[in-house]
């Protein structure tokens, strides 16, 4: 996937984590979501990094792509 996320089924139930933390992939995003700055979440979780958030990002950006299965064919 990415070396700074994580998927472990011992961890968070499975779910894509900044990795060696408990901080969850979505957790970062919906905070950006949300409005806050890249700043507001460093100094939230101040045990990850820009680049965990920007990893956060890539990683999100790589599920987002239909690539395998187009959006028609996949929900009829």
């Amino acid at each position: 996937m990415n070396e700074r996320i994580s998927i472990d089924a011992r961890v968070c139930h499975g779910k894509p984590v900044v990795r060696g933390t408990r901080v969850l992939v979505s957790t970062v995003l919906g905070a950006l979501a949300g409005g806050d700055s890249v700043a507001d979440v460093l100094e939230d979780y101040p045990n990850i990094s820009e680049a965990d958030v920007r990893a956060a990002l890539e990683f999100a950006g790589e599920l987002s792509r239909f690539e395998e299965a187009p959006y028609e064919t996949a929900f009829p």
